[in-house]
């Protein structure tokens, strides 16, 4: 799969969907779409057979946004289905391919970061001191910080096997790894 292609087509949903209202929850998915079509296709492994794969029903699925955005008149149809059929191009390059099955699915493509972050490390430090916290408790530590970038350090930290996880939801807490 050619990335500079990829690139570029992903570059063009974003400035297509930057004309779109801001509010608007079809210019946020479509980026979404566009961005999970663009991790997968970077990561893909071409070497044997395949069925259906889950970029190919993203793709199916933003081709449908791409209708509802037409009929909204926020930008030119002709941006919409120049951008469109690019996209429908990829899909038929993709079904050409052979990929190789994974039997690992909803893999998250985000690399581990392999070192800590100043942030991190003060992390580790306050679950060290208090054995075991929440993001909320982290939060009051770096209050210019957003819970969700909090949250990626912690699942960072997790994947990399440094911390566990205990609950669910509003009673999560993390606490350093034994071991």
């Amino acid at each position: 799969m050619d990335k500079n292609f990829l690139l570029q087509i992903t570059n063009e949903l974003y400035r297509l969907t930057l004309l779109f209202p801001k509010k608007e929850p079809l210019r946020y998915k479509m980026r979404e779409i566009g961005d999970e079509i663009l991790a997968k296709c970077l990561t893909l492994d071409v070497k044997q057979e395949h069925n259906q794969h889950p970029e190919l029903v993203n793709l199916d699925v933003l081709d449908g946004f791409f209708e509802v955005a037409k009929s909204q008149n926020w930008v030119s149809p002709t941006e919409i289905l120049n951008l469109q059929e690019k996209y429908s191009k990829l899909k038929e390059n993709l079904e050409k391919l052979e990929i190789k099955n994974s039997p690992v699915k909803n893999v998250d493509v985000r690399p581990v970061q392999n070192s800590m972050n100043e942030r991190q490390e003060k992390i580790l430090a306050v679950l060290k001191e208090k054995e075991k916290a929440q993001v909320w408790q982290i939060k009051q530590i770096f209050p210019e910080v957003s819970k969700r970038t909090l949250r990626r350090d912690f699942e960072n930290l997790f994947k990399r096997g440094i911390i566990e996880r205990i609950g669910e939801r509003n009673e999560t807490f993390y606490q350093l790894k034994e071991g």
